[in-house]
């Protein structure tokens, strides 16, 4: 009998963990709380448990027999679940309260940078709104306009005017639109450069890279349309040279792992950075304490190994293998739901979606009706589709001959997913 592992959280990100999960020989069992009904058709059990529900997840992974727990999502992991977890005696995969500050505290992040000498934007953090906007002024735009907590991937605003900044922080400090998180802002000097997403496997100053991935953040072609929580991603991105992606590694994930250990908030689980790739090389974005979503849907299928077995090993203080085709192009492509991220209409009816072995459909914002079969939308990211090929543009239009065929009424999608690839 193999290992069971319950996986929090509800997105496409935890169907592509738990999906890939279950590959592997380790693990033979995967429950998702809460999950979403499009998971069923993997054979993972989805599970009605909400992920705030601290009491109620540790009671089902000690009456279950759960051998350990992956938390996918941000927001458990800022709130302690691992520590509520540890504390039950459960093994539990990502950081404890204090190493998620990293994603939970923007200002946490940049301080933390800045006291170990991590290249990222020049910026300062203000808890008012005169201030800030004198900041703009003297500034000018391009600038960046974060909310320091946590906004679902939706707090920044790349501003390319005074005009559009000032009324970024009206939203934030008037208009309260990101409620605690936007107690505090952090501006940004604007970064000129392609971004990219690495994410790695730790344990403490331990780490394990993965292949890099480039995401589609705004929501309409050609880079058009509001922020989102991300629209599609791709691996490999061939305009990132390997030297960059080394020194990466060197200057941004060694001393940043290494500091949170001298600092004694050491890391565990994934820490995804989101970079880019400036004429001065390459420099941070923003951390986060968790798999990044879509980047997870496009790096896991190019996984070779158990993964099971990986985060076991990490688990148990031994050293994991963890090894990836890097011959391949992967490439997802997010179908959401009309109105999205803003207004979302949900409601409209997802089609079945015919894939081959190397395609996959992993689900997020979709439910179903009275026990009926049909799933629904029923929140901004509806699915993504992933294909593998052997390269990027084979893999570009064999997901686009997937979608263009679908009924997607009611939902829309990217039709450029890649282009920064195939200039």
């Amino acid at each position: 009998m193999g290992q069971k592992v319950l996986v929090i959280g509800s997105g496409a990100r935890e169907h592509t963990i738990a999906h890939t999960l279950l590959k592997g020989d380790t693990v033979s069992e995967v429950y998702v709380a809460p999950g979403n009904p499009g998971m069923s058709a993997d054979g993972i059990h989805v599970v009605q448990l909400n992920e705030e529900n601290h009491a109620a997840l540790i009671d089902f992974a000690l009456q279950n027999d759960i051998d350990w727990v992956f938390i996918g999502p941000e927001v458990p992991l800022i709130e302690g679940l691992v520590d509520d977890y540890e504390a039950a005696g459960v093994k539990a995969f990502g950081p404890n309260k204090k190493a998620a500050q990293i994603e939970g505290s923007k200002t946490f992040a940049k301080e933390l940078m800045q006291r170990h000498d991590v290249p990222t934007a020049a910026y300062a953090t203000f808890e008012s709104l005169d201030p800030a906007v004198a900041y703009v002024k003297e500034h000018g735009a391009p600038i960046v306009i974060k909310a320091d907590g946590l906004a679902a991937g939706k707090g920044v605003t790349v501003a390319m005017t005074e005009d559009e900044a000032i009324e970024a922080l009206d939203e934030i400090f008037i208009d309260h639109r990101f409620g605690a998180a936007g107690a505090s802002v952090v501006i940004e000097e604007f970064l000129e450069g392609q971004e990219f997403s690495l994410m790695s496997f730790v344990r403490g100053n331990e780490f394990w890279t993965m292949p890099i991935s480039q995401d589609h953040k705004r929501a309409y072609d050609n880079d058009e349309g509001p922020n989102t929580g991300g629209m599609g991603a791709y691996s490999p991105v061939p305009q990132i040279s390997q030297t960059v992606v080394d020194q990466a590694i060197d200057t941004i994930v060694k001393p940043v792992t290494q500091a949170m250990v001298d600092e004694g908030t050491p890391f565990t689980g994934i820490l995804y950075a989101g970079l880019i790739a400036t004429a001065d090389g390459p420099k941070v974005i923003e951390f986060n304490a968790r798999f990044g979503d879509p980047e997870t849907e496009v790096v896991l299928p190019k996984l070779t190994s158990d993964l099971g077995a990986g985060i076991w090993a990490i688990l148990n203080g031994e050293t994991p293998t963890f090894t990836w085709d890097d011959q391949r192009a992967t490439l997802g492509v997010v179908l959401a739901s009309n109105g999205y991220p803003t207004n979302v209409v949900k409601g409209a009816k997802v089609p079945d979606i015919a894939v081959d072995p190397d395609s996959h459909v992993y689900y997020a914002g979709v439910t179903t009706n009275d026990g009926s079969s049909q799933l629904i939308a029923n929140s901004g990211r509806v699915l993504l589709v992933e294909t593998t090929a052997d390269t990027l543009q084979a893999a570009q239009d064999k997901v686009y001959a997937i979608i263009d065929s679908l009924d997607t009424e009611g939902m829309f999608y990217r039709h450029d997913i890649g282009a920064k690839a195939l200039k």
